[in-house]
């Protein structure tokens, strides 16, 4: 029976950490260059409506490193872009392919698109969600406090695509989620809503960037003008101009804080050079963890399918 993953929920909770095991295998294998090849003649499709470095490296990357190949798309490149319906493409795709990767615009195209293939889609990135990320991001941080849960996570910024999957995230798993976002720039409503009632250590709002980073273990942030938001730019840098991830913030939170960035981030805007590049860092770490993550939810698919 096949999956998906579209978003956080529809893993369960000893799924997310059967797959964080897995990528600590799949990432330990791989430096010492043992060879695992179990998706050898199968093909991942990767469709982008939307450019990407990370996105794209990761998955084609990792779908070789696993034996298989993997298929780059865009709009230019198919029907989709001369009119072919998300559900046609989707039938058609599944004939030709094992599993789907889209990262695209609206969350409705990566569900549509699900609902009509008979093969595995995962969501690379809508502007409502980007679990891929927020998944290998919990794994970093796995990786460096040896466990995530009753750990309090900042994130100051845009209520966008990644603060809504790290929402998400804090709904299903046992850490605290502090967000702070200036008036008008807040997380999807209904999303933020079922996390206050579900979430085991709890999600709270705060205008104030201090009060949300206070005591913090991760401070997170992203940029103020999301892909597509750019001609927004100059009213979202006066919007945000109090809420830049800078060594004064950073000092409110606690002496063995973690910083993160999904990136690509805007030095001097969102996050100073300093604290990016500084010993708390670990934005390096996040960005080559997507590639173990990815490989792990790839297997995982893949096989069950």
């Amino acid at each position: 029976m096949k999956r998906d993953l579209l978003s956080e929920y529809d893993l369960k909770v000893e799924e997310i950490d059967g797959l964080f095991a897995r990528a600590k295998e799949l990432k330990a294998w791989l430096r010492e260059g043992r060879p695992y090849r179990p998706l050898a003649g199968k093909t991942l499709g990767m469709i982008f409506e939307k450019a990407s470095t990370r996105t794209r490296l990761s998955f084609e990357v990792g779908m070789i490193q696993l034996g298989g190949n993997a298929v780059f798309l865009n709009p230019r490149d198919t029907q989709l872009g001369r009119g072919e319906t998300v559900a046609d493409t989707a039938r058609i795709m599944s004939r030709y392919l094992d599993i789907v990767m889209i990262r695209t615009f609206a969350q409705q195209t990566v569900e549509e698109f699900a609902r009509h293939a008979t093969i595995p889609v995962i969501n690379g990135l809508t502007d409502l969600l980007h679990p891929c990320q927020i998944l290998s991001d919990i794994y970093t941080i796995l990786e460096h406090r040896g466990d995530y849960r009753g750990l309090k996570i900042a994130y100051v910024g845009d209520g966008n695509n990644v603060a809504n999957s790290w929402i998400n995230a804090a709904a299903r798993l046992p850490f605290h989620l502090t967000l702070a976002c200036p008036e008008g720039y807040d997380p999807d409503a209904f999303i933020l809503e079922r996390a206050y009632r579900e979430a085991p250590c709890g999600v709270t709002l705060h205008r104030d960037p201090a009060e949300a980073v206070k005591g913090a273990d991760v401070v997170y942030t992203d940029v103020w003008a999301s892909m597509g938001k750019e001609d927004e730019q100059e009213k979202r840098a006066r919007a945000f101009r109090d809420y830049q991830v800078n060594a004064g913030l950073v000092a409110l939170a606690s002496s063995r804080v973690l910083i993160m960035h999904c990136l690509p981030a805007h030095r001097g805007e969102e996050i100073t050079s300093e604290v990016m590049d500084g010993p708390r860092s670990i934005v390096w770490d996040q960005a080559e963890n997507r590639l173990h993550v990815q490989k792990a939810i790839l297997e995982m698919l893949l096989k069950e399918d």
